[in-house]
């Protein structure tokens, strides 16, 4: 069923463009309102004709989740619009933001849920029981299943936040519904009511499923490092390069899903002409957003390779370095000759939540190259701070 609806409604579209996104994020809304409000007024029917207040309640459960599919509709609606003046790098993190409203929408049926169900453990309510309610009950069971499927899938497919929100809203709705049949089957024929108890066990679990999904929203929101496969991808392709010697100072931000922003320091032999290295920037720069869709800028760091005095100076660097700590990378390393004393300058890259502070390092950097040297080296250097990967 669902890839006859991909097939008839999306047929060949890119789910990496934004076009593509908005329309796999404009069908999982589209059947995600049509079911619900299906559901809504079958439900809201048998309710009425049942006298039931339970079928009637879940009803109105069914439309607010008719809600939050018009919220998926309009929030992939928005982020694929392009970029403009005011959002110079496009709408995309609208999609977060939708993800994060259907997020809260869980916490405040999870509450509603606790609520209702402490006051039927303390004031229990005879439960009504009869085939309809069965009916109506696993009709809207198979049929949140399957919209937890169907979302599941759409989501995987282009890796979205949003869809995997609505997917555990509906998962959720089959844990509780399935839950209140339990309940009332049990209650029919022992006579004691679970009601209140099952929905407590329920309730519990849809604020937990709640807050882990806001917690995965609101990290791209602020801003969380790539994924440590990205990482060494994009490292290893620009060192797939010629004549790039080394890459560092790697920063991606992402600017909503498939879209990236990165820019990266290369070194190359300072030998080579400033013109031959620009066209091998300019190439680097232009196959990242042909091939990986990623806006990279990169800087180049020329590197000085064959002077004996300078490799023995950098080479002394990097023991002091690794003596303090192996954690501990350098780059950027120049020596600036004077008739009598050097100046060496670099910069030390530490990883997030070091055990020193920048001035610390510093010091001890300082200090020991002093030693070393017998004082006729001078240190200029600068912290650099890892900003990390995703294991």
């Amino acid at each position: 069923m669902t890839k006859l609806l991909i097939k008839l409604f999306i047929k060949n579209a890119d789910a990496t463009t934004p076009k593509g996104r908005e329309l796999f994020g404009r069908l999982a809304g589209a059947v995600g309102i049509i079911c619900n409000l299906i559901l809504s007024i079958m439900k809201l029917i048998i309710g009425t004709v049942t006298n039931s207040v339970s079928i009637t309640a879940d009803a109105t459960n069914n439309i607010s989740d008719a809600g939050s599919s018009i919220v998926t509709l309009v929030g992939f609606r928005l982020s694929g619009k392009p970029a403009d003046k005011d959002h110079p790098y496009g709408h995309a993190r609208i999609e977060y933001i939708s993800s994060l409203i259907i997020s809260f929408i869980i916490l405040l049926i999870g509450c509603s849920i606790f609520k209702e169900s402490v006051i039927k453990i303390f004031k229990p309510e005879e439960s009504l029981f009869n085939i309809a309610t069965v009916i109506i009950l696993v009709a809207s069971i198979l049929v949140k299943l399957w919209l937890s499927v169907f979302n599941t899938y759409l989501g995987k497919q282009i890796d979205s936040k949003a869809l995997e929100a609505t997917a555990i809203d509906s998962r959720n709705d089959v844990i509780t519904t399935t839950a209140v049949l339990i309940a009332s089957v049990i209650s029919h024929f022992t006579g004691f009511n679970l009601d209140g108890y099952m929905g407590v066990i329920v309730s519990i679990f849809i604020l937990i499923s709640g807050i882990n999904l806001v917690k995965e929203t609101l990290n791209p929101l602020l801003g969380q490092p790539p994924t440590k496969e990205m990482f060494e991808s994009i490292e290893k392709k620009i060192l797939s390069y010629d004549n790039v010697l080394g890459v560092h100072d790697l920063m991606v931000h992402s600017y909503g899903p498939n879209t990236y922003f990165a820019s990266a320091h290369i070194e190359m032999d300072a030998k080579i002409d400033v013109l031959v290295c620009h066209d091998i920037m300019d190439q680097i720069e232009r196959d990242f957003k042909s091939d990986l869709n990623i806006h990279l800028v990169v800087h180049l760091d020329p590197t000085i390779l064959d002077s004996p005095e300078i490799n023995e100076l950098k080479e002394m660097v990097n023991d002091i370095i690794c003596e303090i700590d192996r954690e501990l990378t350098f780059h950027d390393f120049r020596v600036v000759m004077g008739e009598e004393n050097k100046n060496v300058l670099f910069d030390v890259v530490v990883p997030p939540e070091y055990k020193y502070s920048d001035e610390e390092l510093e010091k001890m950097i300082t200090k020991r190259i002093t030693e070393m040297s017998n004082g006729k080296i001078f240190t200029v250097l600068v912290v650099d701070h890892s900003y990390g990967v995703l294991e």
